[in-house]
């Protein structure tokens, strides 16, 4: 054996002791950062394990790693890249790479930066994509790109799994609000609704989603009055339900104080205000109803107009002012009056009625809705509600409500004798 052969052989051994203990180092790495993984180690910090694995491990000269963030791709960690690189958006570059491509003639002055891109999918969907370049000549660039791919579909499956864990516990969290919303919400309102000689309230309440920013409610006094109300509250779940709890307390707190509407709803919109802070407001229409004199007074605060059928004729009840919780003093108020002779039926509703589509994307007809009231509004009030429930589920066929959906239904009935 000559001097030469022993010098060729003993440099053979030295770079398989080389690559081995390279291959020693990577699967430590590796294992490292399945360590982290199982540890729950944050996203941050695997980004970083990432980096630090492809810069020193690998010897990457060139990386740009990216995920997705809603409907654009960012870039979440890189080696070798300047300000200016990274600031460039390639989102619509992306979707051509289906596959580990290498990279050859590309005109985007990002992608031809570097040598191979590696899409990481799950099924049809892409999760993560990383650009690899400056690799040397002397690079084994088969063997780096399989494990670089390798660590990366880690790394990814890895934050993509923290990302629905995340999704989950989001998830849970605004199904127990939900849930909280709607207990707090059947608790406001009114599980029974009177009945009388001289009138009777009934209602249709059907919260979207479970869970509605709809509030219906009354107060009968010892005068013979009875007031009632219907209030449309701007949003949904805990908020909704939390200011329709406030809205509930300062009702009945400032209805006592007042015997005229016009004082009354002017604190109630100043109450509102207070518990806003102006962010949100509320539609709102109340009525009195004064059995002894049968006058009705009502302010409609900038709510659907309730109808009032009566001698065979309809009107609108819509005198009143804007939106409460909006501004600090209302603008004006106009309180309505009308005098109620024989019997009488008021319809109160919100957004749910007008906005209701049929399968074919029509909505209820106004023309329909006045011809049934009129058809209809000698009907007692629990008659009254279900016949236009038959309607309206006949009308929508398999199509769903969109919105919160309450009517609340009051009926005056004819108690004068022929000498009043």
């Amino acid at each position: 054996m000559t001097l030469k052969s022993v010098k060729q052989g003993l440099s053979t051994i030295g770079q398989l002791e080389r690559e081995l203990n390279l291959k020693q180092l990577q699967i430590n790495r590796l294992l490292n950062i399945t360590q982290a993984i199982n540890n729950n180690v944050k996203v941050s910090g695997l980004f970083e394990m990432y980096t630090s694995f492809l810069g020193w491990e690998m010897g990457v000269k060139k990386m740009a790693l990216f995920f997705r963030n809603k409907e654009k791709w960012v870039c979440t960690a890189s080696i070798g890249l300047e300000k200016e690189h990274l600031a460039v958006d390639i989102s619509n570059q992306l979707s051509k790479f289906t596959r580990l491509v290498t990279i050859a003639d590309d005109d985007h002055p990002f992608v031809k930066l570097f040598d191979v891109v590696i899409p990481v999918k799950h099924k049809e969907t892409h999760l993560a994509y990383v650009f690899i370049g400056g690799f040397g000549e002397d690079d084994d660039m088969y063997n780096k790109v399989q494990f670089i791919t390798t660590i990366t579909n880690i790394i990814t499956v890895a934050i993509e799994n923290k990302r629905l864990f995340k999704q989950q516990l989001e998830q849970e969290r605004l199904k127990k609000e939900m849930e909280l919303a709607r207990e707090m919400q059947q608790l406001l309102i009114p599980k029974s609704l009177p009945t009388r000689k001289e009138y009777e309230l009934s209602a249709i309440y059907k919260p979207h989603l479970n869970v509605g920013g709809d509030y219906f409610d009354f107060v009968e006094h010892e005068d013979g009055r009875i007031t009632f109300c219907i209030a449309d509250i701007a949003g949904k779940g805990v908020a909704a339900a939390l200011l329709m709890s406030n809205f509930q307390s300062s009702f009945h707190s400032l209805l006592e104080r007042h015997h005229n509407l016009t004082d009354f709803v002017e604190d109630l919109n100043r109450a509102v205000l207070r518990i806003t802070k102006g962010e949100r407001f509320l539609t709102f229409f109340v009525a009195h109803f004064d059995q002894n004199t049968r006058m009705l007074h009502y302010v409609n605060a900038g709510h659907n107009q309730p109808v009032l059928a009566m001698n065979d004729q309809l009107l609108r009840l819509n005198e009143g002012t804007t939106v409460l919780g909006a501004f600090d003093e209302l603008p004006f108020i106009d309180e309505g009056v009308v005098k109620i002779e024989g019997e009488a039926l008021i319809c109160l509703f919100t957004d749910g009625l007008t906005e209701l589509q049929n399968e074919q994307g029509e909505f209820v007809d106004q023309e329909f809705g006045q011809r049934f009231v009129l058809e209809h509004y000698k009907l007692s009030a629990t008659d009254f509600n279900k016949k236009i429930m038959q309607e309206l589920e006949h009308f929508r066929g398999q199509a769903k409500f969109q919105d919160d959906f309450t009517v609340l239904t009051c009926k005056i009935f004819n108690t004068q004798t022929s000498e009043d």
